[in-house]
């Protein structure tokens, strides 16, 4: 069986470390894991209930929410902006909290990992993203982290997935993903 990774990132930028962290993901899965990297949430429009009508909701957000579903699990890639997550990603955790008890996240694992210009890697910026889609409902994986600091120079000549220490860490991590993903949920 193939445990289906959702991954979104909290850059839009097109130089983005995170969405090169991202392409990593997709490059080192190990077996039986596949990540696919979702397009697109710069059209989804910020969560707004009044949309969030049957047969009414913006075509984008639908899209979101249907790939959400057919994920097993969710790797959120933040950077750090001025202390917390991009506006983007948390409106896609907005949009998959609903319908309450019933979204996108509910029942399923999600990791967050990124990287950051800063010393410590965007560690609130993940922490944040962590208590949003718990509170949506996702199974969150506390213990599952990867922050990587100094994301300008280090990854200034060096695609993250030709860093030795990406290389290692990631597909470890995806792997617990994976095996949070086969497990019934709490």
């Amino acid at each position: 069986m193939t445990v289906r990774v959702l991954a979104l990132v909290g850059s839009l930028r097109a130089g983005s470390h995170n969405r090169q962290l991202a392409e990593a993901a997709v490059k080192l899965a190990p077996e039986g894991v596949e990540v696919e990297i979702f397009e697109g949430l710069a059209d989804v429009p910020f969560y707004n209930e009044d949309n969030d009508v049957e047969g009414s909701v913006p075509a984008a957000a639908g899209k979101l929410r249907e790939a959400g579903a057919q994920a097993d699990a969710f790797l959120l890639f933040s950077p750090e902006y001025n202390g917390t997550l991009p506006a983007v990603l948390k409106n896609a955790i907005d949009w998959y909290s609903r319908p309450y008890g019933a979204g996108a996240f509910v029942g399923k694992p999600v990791a967050v990992v990124g990287t950051a210009y800063g010393q410590y890697g965007g560690v609130w910026a993940q922490d944040a993203a962590r208590k949003a889609a718990g509170i949506a409902g996702a199974t969150v994986l506390e213990e599952v982290k990867l922050s990587v600091p100094g994301s300008v120079v280090r990854f200034a000549e060096t695609h993250p997935a030709n860093d030795e220490e990406i290389i290692e860490k990631l597909p470890a991590l995806l792997a617990q993903v994976a095996d949070a993903a086969g497990q019934p949920a709490a």
